[in-house]
């Protein structure tokens, strides 16, 4: 097979794996889930019926992945992080006809232990931080923190808080250089690359860390 699998994964059949993806120790993947090329599944990581990944989407450990959720290339979930599919459970009632569909987009950013309320979208290179509570969907490039989670900044598609405008409203990611501009209000937009295109090599190496960035170094 052209995708690693630890001996104490399991993976129901049929599926779709990509080549490259790695799949780690009590992990399961259930049939009819779709997963793309250069995955990261990390420890206890559970992929329910029907669930789509797209490339290079990196899942830390203890994260369920529950059908009715479409992840996007890039796509970074952070461990025990949490994402559901149906607004109001019942033990009692039988609701598997009515899961809701939560979209991830490209690129983004889930932090540990942050939820994910089913039937919202989450944009391109939103960053949702550690512990918030996304009850609604989230635009592009949005910082979101808290609960419930709200927009506290930009982010840049590197990672990088986006401050300081000049005095046109241009911000400037510290580490690609990448140029942003908030052409109307909750509207962010690259200036320098189309937010559906992957990163140019030289700048997918990420050269500097939030910590280094930060420090002036």
């Amino acid at each position: 097979m052209s995708y690693y699998k630890h001996d104490s994964a399991y993976v129901d059949e049929p599926c779709e794996i990509g080549d490259g993806t790695k799949i780690w120790h009590f992990s399961h993947v259930m049939k009819g889930a779709r997963i793309g090329n250069g995955c990261i599944l990390g420890q206890n990581v559970h992929i329910a019926n029907d669930v789509v990944l797209g490339d290079n989407v990196k899942i830390q450990n203890n994260v369920s992945v529950y059908t009715g959720t479409v992840v996007e290339d890039d796509v970074f979930l952070g461990p025990s992080c949490v994402l559901t599919n149906v607004t109001n459970p019942r033990s009692q009632i039988n609701r598997h006809s009515l899961y809701e569909t939560t979209l991830l987009r490209r690129g983004c950013s889930v932090g540990a232990n942050a939820t994910i309320v089913c039937g919202v979208t989450i944009g391109r290179y939103a960053f949702i931080a550690a512990g918030a509570v996304v009850s609604k969907d989230v635009p592009d490039y949005a910082l979101m923190v808290g609960v419930p989670a709200r927009r506290v900044a930009w982010m840049s598609r590197h990672g990088h808080r986006l401050t300081s405008p000049d005095t046109g409203g241009v911000m400037q990611c510290p580490e690609s250089g990448l140029r942003y501009l908030e052409s109307t209000p909750g509207l962010l937009r690259c200036l320098d690359l189309d937010e559906d295109a992957p990163l140019p090599a030289e700048l997918a190496e990420g050269g500097r860390a939030y910590r280094d960035v930060r420090g002036g170094a």
